[in-house]
């Protein structure tokens, strides 16, 4: 599997691209803007988009669905509990911005636990509420997607509407903190970690446990 990775608009985004060798579709995980950079990337690596996946409703991880989804057929993927956001610019905070956020509806509503498989990859969503209402987190094989939920040294705000800081602590601590040290974690934006470096070195999680 080859995850490919940019780093896209003003929040610096991590854009997913998740392939496997053996075939030239892809999933797009989190296209946030910039979609005409991620559609020349996809071009040039002879990739085929199926899903774009979004680990949740904010603008600045779906601002390129629409455009990317119109060029390439790509089908959009959400949890139920953030769908709206995709065409409401104040849940998904866009409301303010000189070019609010909106992308066309879901073609696929996700749940819990759901599995999905494409040319040979994995996917299990993973609910991880708490940054919002219907953020996800997306397993494949040893990796983890884990959007605004776990950061490398961090965790997501909870401070917008929807957000719970108990929810969200509550999501880290029995979906993610229950795997296995040696998963690697890449985030919604920064640097990758693992499971096993944030569970002994994630200030906000060690706080937690103490508390």
């Amino acid at each position: 599997m080859q995850v490919d990775t940019l780093i896209v608009g003003e929040l610096r985004v991590n854009c997913y691209i998740i392939s496997h060798e053996d075939s030239r579709e892809c999933i797009i995980i989190d296209p946030g803007e910039n979609g005409e950079r991620i559609l020349q990337f996809l071009e040039e690596k002879g990739l085929t988009p199926i899903y774009i996946i979004n680990t949740h409703g904010h603008s600045d991880h779906i601002g390129a669905n629409l455009f990317i989804a119109e060029q390439t057929g790509a089908k959009i993927l959400i949890h139920q509990n953030d769908a709206k956001m995709l065409h409401d610019p104040i849940s998904n905070l866009s409301s303010f911005l000189s070019n609010p956020a909106v992308s066309k509806q879901a073609d696929y509503i996700l749940e819990d636990g759901e599995i999905l498989e494409i040319s040979g990859i994995t996917i299990e969503v993973v609910h991880t509420p708490g940054h919002t209402k219907g953020g996800i987190c997306l397993k494949i094989d040893n990796y983890l997607f884990t959007g605004d939920t776990l950061f490398a040294g961090g965790v997501g705000r909870t401070d917008f509407p929807s957000g719970s800081h108990k929810t969200l602590m509550e999501s880290i601590g029995k979906r993610l903190m229950t795997l296995s040290d040696e998963i690697t974690i890449y985030p919604g934006h920064g640097e990758s970690s693992t499971i096993g470096m944030e569970r002994r070195n994630n200030p906000f999680l060690n706080t937690a446990m103490r508390n």
